[in-house]
């Protein structure tokens, strides 16, 4: 029985070294943040240039959708690239119904965390007089293609880092801790030129990318992360008028009083709710219960390389 436990751990171990062998060049940690970088930056190209129209800005309400469905050439040349691709077709599966948890019930509930926990965040900081907000306007038909912007943006980062690059680490490291530390690491960084950023914003939105990675892995649900996303951000930009990772925008239900704001643990003036030492707070305990739902009833994964 020894020397058959000793023959099973070399076999494992061979098998494993012959794993990181095969292990391609493109396949590296370097390489692939530096796709998402290009996609990200191509893709959103087109809408950069649309920006310069006047034509299409000289509304709050037009400002506003053409910031977030900017984001649509990133969904189209992120889809190209993996339908073209070889390697990363398979990866197209966890946009559609082969992802078990890809369900319409789940996209509600998602819509339902993002509001649930972005709205507890505020609500704190409106309590504790961080901040003063008054109502501005309330235009259903503007709200609704708002929301499909904010949709568009949310949902093609989370195409690139919960769907792209998460599902290539599983590939290529064999191990989900690697592919969410890895994607929430890059998400992180890709924050970092936004005004006002702070080293705890920057944790914060690692760790916001732990609970979209979580969600996709115990829910197999991407359609459930890009909801949280897209409802954490149309809740406190377009409903809330407060800062979207720093950025405000011109049109929002509510107006924020930028003179009366300070800063606390529930508020940061520079990055808004989400650079606190709350939404800190509030991010690891969702995490936490994503984890031990998971654990408990949480879904396989689809495999997709299967």
């Amino acid at each position: 029985m020894e020397s058959s436990n000793k023959l099973t751990e070399t076999e494992i171990d061979t098998k494993e070294e012959k794993q990181v062998v095969k292990r391609k060049w493109s396949d590296n940690f370097v390489i692939l943040y530096l796709v998402v970088l290009l996609l990200t930056i191509m893709g959103q190209l087109p809408g950069a240039v649309l920006q310069f129209l006047p034509f299409l800005t000289s509304t709050d309400v037009g400002a506003v959708i053409l910031r977030y469905s900017s984001y649509a050439g990133i969904w189209l040349l992120a889809v190209l690239y993996m339908r073209f691709t070889k390697k990363n077709r398979p990866i197209l599966k966890t946009i559609g119904r082969s992802a078990s948890g890809n369900t319409w019930k789940n996209f509600l509930l998602g819509i339902g965390i993002g509001f649930g926990l972005n709205g507890i965040c505020i609500l704190a900081a409106w309590l504790h007089k961080d901040i003063a907000l008054y109502y501005d306007t309330f235009q259903p038909g503007y709200l609704l293609l708002i929301f499909i912007a904010v949709f568009v943006q949310s949902s093609a980062e989370e195409l690139l880092c919960r769907g792209f690059l998460y599902q290539r680490l599983m590939r290529s490291y064999k191990k989900p801790v690697v592919a969410m530390i890895g994607n929430a690491l890059l998400f992180a960084l890709m924050h970092l030129l936004n005004e006002g950023v702070t080293v705890l914003s920057v944790l914060n939105i690692f760790v916001v990318g732990i609970l979209f990675s979580f969600i996709v892995y115990y829910m197999d649900s991407l359609w459930c992360a890009m909801a949280v996303h897209t409802a954490w951000n149309f809740t406190q930009n377009i409903i809330f008028g407060l800062p979207n990772s720093g950025m405000l925008t011109p049109y929002s239900v509510f107006r924020l009083d930028t003179e009366t704001a300070n800063n606390s643990f529930a508020y940061d003036v520079g990055f808004g709710i989400e650079g606190t030492l709350l939404a800190c707070v509030v991010l690891i305990l969702a995490c936490i219960c994503i984890y031990l739902w998971g654990r408990k009833h949480g879904k396989k994964p689809c495999d997709i390389w299967a």
